[in-house]
């Protein structure tokens, strides 16, 4: 692991987070020599209806997203 003070981690936001990008390193940036966030790679996105067995056999018709037409909203 890697460790930045907080004024390295202002000037060379670009080369740590290459750093990141190419090797998976982990930095812990550090204020005042405590240590304040850690600047790691994003896991890849899981998709939960993919991932349980129970879901995945779930197909969506339409997007659940969509927004509603006017028509399709209860009367109140």
């Amino acid at each position: 692991m890697r460790f930045a003070n907080t004024h390295e981690a202002k000037t060379k936001l670009s080369e740590l987070l290459k750093a990141v990008e190419k090797t998976g390193e982990r930095i812990l940036i550090c204020r005042d020599g405590k240590p304040v966030a850690e600047l790691c790679p994003l896991s890849p996105a899981v998709d939960p209806l993919r991932t349980d067995p129970a879901l995945a056999q779930v197909e969506f018709r339409s997007d659940p997203m969509a927004p509603l037409d006017p028509e399709d909203w209860p009367e109140a």
